[in-house]
């Protein structure tokens, strides 16, 4: 997910948030479920597994030798089967769909799982998901954007796995007229969906209006028994910053108490990545960041609590509606 999903979850509101001055801090939803306050928990999460063998291959350095606790598959993509054989070896991971409606590079592309009869505002003139986002909200309706949803997760129950939660491949879902169906099918199935509700620290440094219905939608996802997170970092830094490690270790040492979900997308890019795209770079460095001494350092010595979705929502199974 990228700074353009952030700004989409702002518009699904137009009133900014308005707290009393002398009113008691809200509760984060590390403390709803059950964390001491001033609790710092962090979901390092995946993106992208699924897409090709580099990214399975970076997915699972980050998640067997560093802090990753999460990460979501790709289900329209070719390596895709790769990558559930190496869930099959690690079962207890932490995996879930992420729900793809766009195949952005130029000569490595993927169509829809439901089919282009099924959902043909969402092809091409390729016969592919459409490149970019805007293209998408364009010509997609919100059916055919809810059955592809509907048949990602089913490919994802085919393998034998039920997801720990849903995200959002560029944020395509966070548009205002798809983002209630990310929601309805989540709750529906019982699976969490990634959605801020708290304080939205990074998630308002892209847009400064905190939104009002975002928090109402965490609150419809929190009374319908899901968890909700309080805050989303894409981990993309302002330009002319410090190195990718160090980045990460400043996120530890500056962000505030609550849940916040840090998004990296790690791979190990062979010789033939630079077919695919001219992020290899970026992401090899996300990859060393996730298994780096300095970043497990930074863990440690800021207290920062490491989590997953699966321990989210046992938690929050454990309050009840």
């Amino acid at each position: 997910m990228n700074k353009l999903a952030l700004l989409m979850i702002g518009t699904l509101a137009a009133a900014p948030v308005v707290f009393a001055q002398d009113a008691a801090p809200e509760k984060t939803y590390a403390e709803r479920l059950g964390w001491p306050a001033g609790s710092k928990v962090v979901i390092f999460h995946v993106d992208d597994a699924g897409m090709c063998h580099d990214a399975n291959m970076g997915a699972k350095d980050a998640l067997s030798n560093g802090v990753a606790t999460s990460t979501s598959v790709m289900f329209p993509c070719a390596a895709v089967p790769e990558f559930m054989e190496i869930w099959k070896a690690n079962p207890t991971w932490d995996v879930g769909v992420h729900l793809t409606m766009t195949a952005e590079w130029k000569n490595y592309r993927w169509g829809p799982v439901a089919g282009k009869p099924t959902v043909p505002g969402l092809v091409d003139e390729e016969g592919c998901l459409w490149h970019e986002v805007m293209q998408v909200v364009k010509s997609a309706a919100p059916d055919e954007v809810e059955k592809e949803i509907r048949a990602q997760v089913d490919r994802c129950v085919t393998f034998g796995m039920k997801p720990t939660h849903l995200d959002s491949h560029m944020g395509t879902v966070f548009a205002p007229q798809y983002a209630e169906r990310y929601v309805k099918v989540g709750i529906e199935l019982g699976i969490p969906v990634l959605m801020p509700g708290g304080h939205m620290q990074y998630v308002s440094q892209n847009n400064p209006a905190a939104s009002q219905t975002a928090k109402q939608v965490g609150q419809q996802l929190w009374d319908a028994g899901l968890q909700v997170l309080d805050d989303i970092n894409t981990g993309d830094f302002p330009k002319g910053a410090a190195n990718k490690t160090e980045q990460i270790c400043q996120f530890l040492r500056e962000m505030k108490p609550g849940i916040t979900y840090f998004i990296v997308h790690c791979t190990r890019p062979s010789e033939i990545f630079q077919y695919i795209s001219s992020s290899g770079g970026k992401r090899l460095a996300e990859t060393e960041a996730m298994i780096s001494p300095e970043v497990k350092k930074a863990v440690e010595d800021e207290g920062i609590i490491l989590t997953t979705w699966r321990e989210l929502k046992e938690r929050r199974d454990k309050i009840g509606k």
